[in-house]
């Protein structure tokens, strides 16, 4: 099968490849997927766990990316609640070869269904950037209709989710980006939008969930602005800057078929919408993930025509 690895830690993405590889077989409570569309995460070269597996050992070259949307050939021993045939969606163990990939191996509790009126390239734009935020929002930061949340990064990925997801539950959104950013933030229902650039978060007032996807001197103001009670969630490490009066959490998304089955339910009924940027075949994927341009949104490459 054709795949995209990486072979060099202090290459960062320029050391990508597509080569031939083995296809994978199924472990115990694993299925096989043929992989229709992948997504891409820019910062997974500087993952400790693109580099080894759980055991710590080195699997270089390896298999870039962990979200996709395909269809199941095979199912490994034990595997109950998926089948043959079935369109699934799902995100592939850290430490694990990834999807950008003919074939992966998966377990199968990693994977949700695919409902056949949601197309595979929306499919695999949603695992990572949906669980994401829904895990943020809901699970870690305990978000309450009526309440206010601070989004960063309202116009990606990430925060295009968090964004649709906390206006739904009833919150308030105060969106930030740059300056391009406004229009689309507020496109994807940011009730506010703060330009970071020029106008900081002085103004802002207080809030009771900070979504932080940005850290450093932003999570510093945007701790100070969290009120009593109120909680910091952060998707880029430790908390280096706590509210005084409240919470601060990090977190790294997990699988869950539940909560993904939710996600692409919205999808489905039209609540949520999807944030894609660059699209690409898999022949031409490593000029596509290599371009130094800022991405708008997730990056997918179809895999499958």
């Amino acid at each position: 099968m054709k795949a995209i690895v990486v072979t060099d830690q202090s290459a960062g993405t320029a050391g990508m490849e597509l080569v031939d590889r083995p296809e994978p077989a199924p472990a115990i409570n694993d299925v096989v997927v043929q992989v229709h569309a992948a997504g891409f995460v820019s910062t997974e070269v500087d993952w400790p766990s693109t580099w080894t597996d759980r055991a710590g050992h080195d699997k270089a070259p390896a298999i870039l990316g962990h979200e996709m949307a395909g269809v199941v050939t095979a199912l490994g021993y034990g595997t109950t609640g998926l089948s043959v045939g079935q369109r699934v969606l799902g995100i592939a163990d850290w430490h694990r070869d990834g999807t950008l990939a003919e074939y992966v191996a998966v377990e199968s509790r990693n994977l949700a269904a695919l409902p056949g009126d949601v197309d595979f390239t929306t499919g695999a734009s949603l695992p990572i950037s949906g669980l994401t935020a829904w895990q943020g929002l809901f699970q870690h930061g305990r978000l309450q209709a009526g309440q206010t949340v601070l989004a960063h990064g309202a116009a990606g990925a990430v925060g295009t989710m968090v964004t649709q997801l906390a206006r739904e539950a009833g919150a308030f959104v105060i969106g930030t980006g740059r300056g391009a950013d406004r229009e689309k933030a507020l496109d994807y229902g940011a009730h506010e939008f703060v330009d970071l650039e020029d106008d900081g978060l002085a103004e802002v007032g207080n809030v009771d969930l900070v979504f932080d996807v940005i850290g450093g001197d932003v999570q510093k103001a945007s701790a100070a602005l969290i009120k009593t009670g109120g909680t910091l969630v952060s998707v880029v490490g430790p908390v280096e800057h706590r509210p005084a009066d409240g919470l601060s959490v990090d977190f790294v998304v997990e699988a869950d078929r539940l909560q993904l089955t939710e996600i692409v339910q919205r999808v489905q009924q039209g609540r949520l919408r999807t944030n894609i940027g660059d699209i690409a075949s898999l022949d031409d994927a490593v000029a596509t993930l290599t371009a130094t341009e800022r991405r708008k949104g997730k990056t997918i490459i179809n895999v499958r025509p």
